[in-house]
């Protein structure tokens, strides 16, 4: 009668290639099987990474910035999903857990006409009243946002790639600063309007005041509902101006992902740039307005 136990040297007789791959690719299953849920989870309901694509958050933010977004900050809508999926899940419209973002806050959100994700600072919050005047300080609820002159500064653009000088401010409201930049000869919102921000909506600008097609734009926005005010939200952008074309109009509260924490780490490299200051400082940095 035969034995069932297989000898010393049955147990090391190597394993064919086809074997190899198929021991490999099970390994990998598992492996995946684990992970990937993890993943989704952790990036759906803690933190997620994004990539800074543009420089409308300079100097704050800078293009290959990866930054971490909390995503429990403001509580959950279906575009807290991963990759955005929450533009194809039929989830309900409404947040969980839901907490107010703060003035200053720099908040990821859905783009209101297009399938984009954008990343601004919050400067008006339901309720208030934002007067934008071309060449004036940003006006909130009646008083000017305090703006303290700190340095100039000089950089090559990302793209185009054009050499610029801009200003450097210190902006401060509800004992919260950042810094902006307004660039030389350039003006980036000639309109002369006041916001009323809705309720469940934000007005977002960008930091890079004259390079950010923001929430100042007036074509992802209603039409006036008496001249000089835009109070309403959520109309299509304004006739003649396609989904592609139009500035972010006022945000709705189940438009926002997150909020912009830290900058982890980055591929921006000020020498590239010519940047004069250098612009450094750009691992774990901190984006808390404060």
């Amino acid at each position: 009668m035969k034995d069932d136990v297989k000898s010393p040297e049955s147990e090391d007789q190597p394993l064919t290639f086809g074997e190899k791959v198929k021991k490999e690719l099970r390994e990998w299953g598992v492996t995946l099987s684990i992970f990937v849920p993890l993943f989704l989870v952790f990036s759906g309901l803690v933190y997620e990474l994004r990539v800074i694509p543009s420089e409308s958050m300079v100097p704050n933010l800078q293009v290959g910035d990866r930054v971490t977004v909390n995503k429990f900050a403001y509580g959950y809508s279906r575009n807290s999903l991963p990759f955005s999926l929450g533009r194809f899940v039929p989830l309900p419209k409404g947040r969980i857990f839901a907490s107010q973002p703060k003035r200053g806050d720099v908040a990821v959100f859905e783009h209101p006409h297009t399938p984009r994700v954008m990343i601004k600072r919050i400067i008006g919050l339901p309720g208030d009243s934002v007067v934008v005047r071309n060449g004036l300080p940003v006006s909130v609820n009646g008083e000017a946002i305090n703006r303290e002159f700190k340095r100039r500064v000089s950089y090559v653009q990302h793209a185009p790639r054009v050499g610029i000088t801009a200003a450097e401010y210190t902006e401060s409201v509800d004992d919260k600063t950042w810094l902006t930049h307004d660039i030389d000869d350039r003006t980036g919102s000639a309109t002369s309007v006041t916001f009323q921000v809705p309720d469940g909506n934000f007005l977002f600008m960008g930091d890079n005041r004259d390079n950010s097609m923001d929430g100042r734009n007036v074509s992802g926005h209603c039409k006036e509902s008496t001249p000089g005010i835009i109070s309403e939200g959520g109309c299509p952008p304004r006739f003649g101006v396609s989904d592609e074309q139009a500035s972010v109009g006022f945000v709705p509260f189940d438009n926002l992902i997150g909020r912009a924490d830290t900058v982890l780490f980055t591929f921006y490299r000020c020498g590239s740039a010519n940047a004069e200051p250098c612009m450094k400082d750009r691992l774990w940095k901190g984006l808390s307005a404060d």
